[in-house]
C-alpha cells in the first residue's frame, strides 16, 4: 500500500468544535475512549450479556507500540447503553484525553509483529484471525489464550493456527467466509490465498493423540518456523497450507471478501486499481477482471450481504464505488452503478450495514465516517437549513467526531445502528488515537423527516442532511 498521508479538508479544529457542540442532538449514544496506542483494526465480537439498559459485547483492538513495549491483540469488553436511557449531558461532556468508563479491557495477547487487520469467524465469533508484518495468517482463540503482561522483553503468544501460502508480505487484505470456516488473504506477492480451517480440524480428527482444540500441538501438519519474523513460539504452532492460490493482479492485493452466499466466490481490489472476481470452482484465473476499477489504487472492497449483486470499492482517488456483478465493465473498464463523491481524501474502509439493505458506511483519511443510503441517490433531498451544494447524492450523516484519518469501523450486528470506529489522531489527543462507539438509532426511521431540532440541524448543516 502507498503511502497513507494526513487527511486535508477545513480547518480540523473548527470542525471538531463544531461537531462536539452538537453530540447530544445527533446521536443516540457515544462512547469517547482515548487509545494508550494507535489502533489499525476494530471488530465486535460476540455479545456477552444483553440487560435492561445496556448490553455487553467483546470488541477486539489491535496495539501498534513504539517498541518499548511489545504489540499487542487486545480483547475488551464493551458497555452499548441503550437510547433511551442515554443520558444527553454525558455524551456531550466526555473528555478528549481521557479512557471511556464503557470500554475495559478484558485480556491481552502479546502479538507477534504489528496487528494490521483483524476478522472474526462468522460461525464463532472468539476465533480471530490477524493479518501482521509476515507472510502469514495468524488463528486466535481469543476465549482459550491466556492473559499476558505486555512487557518488554516478554515472549510473544502462540497463535493457535498459522495459515502459510503467501510469498511476500501480507498485511492487510482479510476476509472470512460468512457461510463456512474459509478465510481469505491477499498480500505483495500479489496472490490471493485460499484457506479452510476445517482442514486443520479434521487433521485433527485423523491424530486421536492430539487435542481437539485449534491451538493443539502435536498435529502432523507442517510447522511454521517462518511466522513473524521466526519466533520460536510461534513456530511451535500447527499450520496448514492452502486450498488454493489466485494470481491475477498486478500489484498489491490490498483487500478480499467473500461473496455472502458461496465460500467459492470472492473477490479482491489491489494497487493495480482492478477489481477481481473469482470463482474457486472454475480454476485459479480471475472469473471476471475489471480494469480500472478506479481512477488509483483500491483500499478495500465490500459485498452486500442483502443483495450478492452489488459490491462496494473504495479508493485513494477519494471516492467509493458501487458496482452491479451482472454489469461490471464496458469496454474492460470499470462501469460503476454509482460514484459517491463525499470524501476529500483516500477512502481506507466501507462496510455495508446490517440493518438496512441500501445503507453503508465509508471512512477516510479526511477524519470523516460518512452514512449513505444508495435508494436516496435521484430522490428529492431536503437539507434542513441553508442549501448545501456540497452534499452529494445518497449521503445522509457525516460522523466527524476524529480528527485525523478513519483506519477501521464496524457495524454491531447485536445493537442495530451501533459502530465502533477508530483514528489516527494521537497527536490531536496527547494518546494513540480515539476509538468512539457511537448508536445512531434514529436512523432506522430513514423514510421519515428528521426529528432533530431545526435549530441544531442547521448549525450542523454540512454533516446532516435530512430525508424527505
Amino acid at each position: 500500500m502507498k503511502e497513507r498521508g494526513k487527511g486535508a479538508g477545513r480547518s480540523v479544529d473548527e470542525r471538531y468544535t463544531q461537531w462536539k457542540s452538537l453530540v447530544p442532538v445527533l446521536y443516540d449514544w457515544l462512547a469517547n475512549h482515548n487509545l494508550v496506542w494507535p489502533s489499525l483494526s476494530c471488530r465486535w465480537g460476540p455479545q456477552l450479556e444483553q440487560a435492561t439498559y445496556k448490553n455487553r459485547q467483546r470488541l477486539y483492538l489491535s496495539e501498534q507500540t513504539d517498541g518499548s513495549v511489545p504489540n499487542t491483540l487486545v480483547i475488551a469488553n464493551v458497555e452499548v447503553v441503550k437510547p433511551r436511557v442515554a443520558a444527553a449531558e454525558h455524551i456531550s461532556q466526555f473528555n478528549e484525553e481521557a479512557r471511556s468508563p464503557f470500554v475495559k479491557k478484558f485480556k491481552t495477547i502479546i502479538h507477534p509483529g504489528e496487528v494490521n487487520r483483524i476478522r472474526e469467524l462468522p460461525q464463532n465469533s472468539k476465533i480471530v484471525a490477524t493479518h501482521t508484518d509476515s507472510p502469514d495468517v495468524l488463528i486466535w482463540d481469543v476465549e482459550t489464550q491466556p492473559n499476558r503482561h505486555a512487557v518488554l522483553g516478554a515472549s510473544t503468544s502462540r497463535p493457535d493456527l498459522i495459515l502459510t501460502g503467501h510469498k511476500d508480505n501480507a498485511e492487510f487484505a482479510l476476509a472470512m467466509s460468512p457461510t463456512e470456516p474459509f478465510v481469505l488473504s491477499g498480500g505483495k506477492d500479489r496472490y490471493v490465498v485460499l484457506w479452510s480451517i476445517q482442514d486443520h480440524i479434521s487433521t485433527l480428527a485423523a491424530d486421536p493423540g492430539s487435542a481437539k482444540s485449534p491451538g493443539s500441538a502435536g498435529t502432523n501438519n507442517k510447522q511454521s518456523s517462518k511466522a513473524a519474523g521466526g519466533n520460536d513460539k510461534t513456530g511451535d504452532s500447527p499450520s496448514i497450507e492452502p486450498r488454493g492460490v489466485y494470481l491475477g493482479h498486478g500489484d498489491t492485493v490490498e483487500d478480499v471478501t467473500f461473496c455472502p452466499s458461496s465460500a467459492q466466490e470472492f473477490c479482491s481490489v489491489g494497487d493495480d486499481s482492478c477489481l477481481i472476481l473469482w470463482d474457486a470452482r472454475t480454476g485459479s484465473s480471475p472469473a471476471i477482471k475489471v480494469e480500472k476499477a478506479h481512477h488509483a489504487d483500491l483500499h478495500c472492497v465490500d459485498w452486500n450481504p442483502h443483495d450478492v449483486n452489488l459490491i462496494l470499492t473504495g479508493s485513494a482517488d477519494n471516492t467509493v464505488r458501487m458496482f452491479d456483478r451482472r454489469n461490471l465493465t464496458s469496454g474492460g473498464v470499470g462501469s460503476p452503478v454509482h460514484t459517491f463523491e463525499g470524501h476529500n481524501a483516500a477512502v481506507l474502509c466501507v462496510q455495508w450495514s446490517p440493518d438496512k439493505s441500501s445503507v453503508f458506511g465509508s471512512s477516510a483519511e479526511d477524519g470523516i465516517l460518512n452514512i449513505w443510503d444508495h435508494e436516496k441517490i435521484g430522490r428529492k433531498i431536503e437539507t434542513v437549513g441553508s442549501k448545501v451544494p456540497n452534499s452529494p447524492p445518497g449521503l445522509f450523516f457525516r460522523h466527524a467526531g476524529h480528527r485525523d484519518k478513519v483506519v477501521d469501523f464496524h457495524w454491531n450486528s447485536s445493537d442495530p445502528w451501533t459502530i465502533v470506529s477508530v483514528s489516527d489522531d494521537g497527536e490531536s489527543t496527547g494518546g494513540g488515537g480515539t476509538l468512539q462507539v457511537v448508536s445512531l438509532s434514529h436512523l432506522s426511521h430513514l423514510c421519515k423527516p428528521s426529528v432533530l431540532p431545526l435549530n441544531a440541524c442547521r448549525r450542523f448543516h454540512s454533516y446532516f442532511t435530512v430525508r424527505t
